[in-house]
């Protein structure tokens, strides 16, 4: 099976945990795109979305499905998104779409957080895929400096020789070189750097419910 196909068939899996009657939160990113369109067609049996990102959002309401503002929902039961890498524990390095703080927050909302990823995500120690941060512009050069001493190496995310900008007007620094021993310690240390927005490290509030691609099919991880 291509990459696109195991996406796909953790995409199909994901409706499963969709819950009638309900907003679903919804994420960022290449996976998330074929949730979204498994979700339109079920799109009767649901209230709408919580999108993570402008994109996300443009996706929904193309499908025509309603999406809500987070300060207008109370509660969601789930919400879907991928992941860069996952752990066995449920703690994921995200942000490689630039979504990360979005992502976070809608998370915090919902009761479950379902993971869909092919399987080469799952690994043993993060940290191969750089781990993304959102920082505040003006805080470019310090954090930098504050996350080279954590051990890795800080680079500014560029596309076109201009930095990436997020939803938030924010840059993203791509710290390379981690072996991520302690996600949960690691992402606590890395909020408290004044200037970062959030880490990329969804440790603490990590997955309930892992769905990977596999040759074999989808496996379910719960934790």
């Amino acid at each position: 099976m291509t990459q696109d196909e195991l996406k796909q068939a953790v995409a199909r899996a994901a409706i499963d945990y969709v819950v009638d009657g309900a907003i679903v939160g919804v994420g960022t990113g290449s996976t998330a795109n074929f949730f979204i369109d498994e979700l339109a067609k079920i799109k009767h049996r649901i209230k709408g979305a919580v999108a993570s990102s402008e994109g996300t959002a443009v996706r929904l309401a193309a499908h025509g499905i309603a999406v809500f503002d987070l300060n207008d929902v109370d509660a969601m039961p789930v919400y879907i998104d991928g992941a860069d890498e996952i752990t066995a524990s449920g703690a994921m390095i995200k942000g490689g779409g630039a979504a990360l703080t979005r992502e976070k927050i809608v998370a915090s909302v919902a009761t479950k957080f379902i993971c869909i990823a092919d399987g080469s995500k799952l690994v043993d120690v993060l940290g191969a895929f750089a781990l993304p941060v959102e920082v505040i512009p003006m805080a470019r050069a310090v954090v930098a400096r504050k996350l080279a001493a954590l051990g890795g190496t800080p680079r500014l995310r560029v596309k076109d020789n201009q930095p990436v900008l997020t939803d938030n007007g924010n840059v993203i620094i791509d710290v390379v070189g981690l072996h991520i021993a302690d996600p949960v310690a690691l992402e606590r240390d890395i909020n408290m750097i004044a200037g970062v927005v959030t880490v990329g490290l969804f440790a603490e509030r990590g997955a309930d419910v892992a769905l990977l691609g596999t040759a074999d099919g989808v496996r379910t991880l719960t934790f």
